[in-house]
């Protein structure tokens, strides 16, 4: 499945771990392309699609998190995100937040690399494979807010669009499908498949993101209500149509 998925970009400015990188990936029959900054990179995805990309996120005098932001902006491809230090925890966390599959913290050993990637990608299969089994037709209605699944399109009670990024969505139908019922981290990572390992701090950055979308006061939520020891709850009632 992973060598069907597409090829494969890494981006990086040290041309020594790109090509560690690339030449690792392409011993184990994965097509690769290496890009050193956002020029490169943009080149790459004018000639086509690629399954996933890998980016550091100090990439010299292009800013990692802007690359990833233009990205995101046309493109759900899988990133997974390099950081230079393990005291870059905010980058890390932006790089979630703005949409980011996974990370790994410099230096690393090839071999978790591409066991992220294949996971990843399996992910991605997987979502596939339920979204061809279960048609997103209908949607959801909640406290004057309407979720269209075809689409994706959230429109708020004025019927103003609001949107939503993969990860976002993911999250806000895992919600609607069990109102009002205690939902655990673990149960919402294999909801929305952001991570296969267990990183509990990813699913609290997207109900970060989706609360400052939803709530009226964040710090104060209503909507999505944090249930201690549990895990979150989603708080109004919800009509399927």
């Amino acid at each position: 499945m992973i060598e069907s998925a597409g090829h494969i970009i890494v981006v990086d400015d040290d041309a020594s771990v790109r090509m560690m990188l690339t030449r690792f990936l392409e011993e184990h029959s994965l097509p690769v392309k290496g890009a050193s900054n956002r020029a490169e990179l943009s080149r790459h995805l004018e000639s086509a699609e690629p399954g996933l990309i890998v980016l550091d996120l100090r990439l010299g005098q292009d800013d990692g998190l802007d690359v990833l932001r233009d990205i995101r902006s046309s493109s759900d491809v899988p990133v997974i995100v390099m950081t230079g230090h393990r005291c870059d925890e905010i980058d890390r966390i932006v790089g979630l937040e703005l949409g980011a599959d996974d990370y790994l913290v410099k230096p690393f050993n090839p071999r978790e690399m591409l066991a992220r990637i294949r996971a990843v990608l399996r992910r991605q299969e997987m979502g596939r494979t339920a979204r061809a089994r279960d048609p997103e037709r209908g949607g959801y209605r909640f406290g004057g807010w309407r979720l269209e699944r075809r689409g994706r399109k959230l429109f708020d009670a004025g019927e103003a669009q609001v949107p939503l990024s993969k990860g976002e969505y993911a999250l806000l139908v895992a919600f609607l499908r069990a109102p009002q019922r205690p939902l655990s981290r673990e149960h919402l990572l294999q909801a929305t498949r952001i991570h296969e390992d267990i990183f509990d701090r990813s699913i609290d950055v997207q109900v970060l993101r989706l609360r400052r979308k939803l709530e009226t006061s964040p710090s104060a939520p209503r909507v999505i209500v944090t249930e201690r020891g549990v895990g979150y709850l989603f708080a109004l009632p919800v009509e399927p149509y």
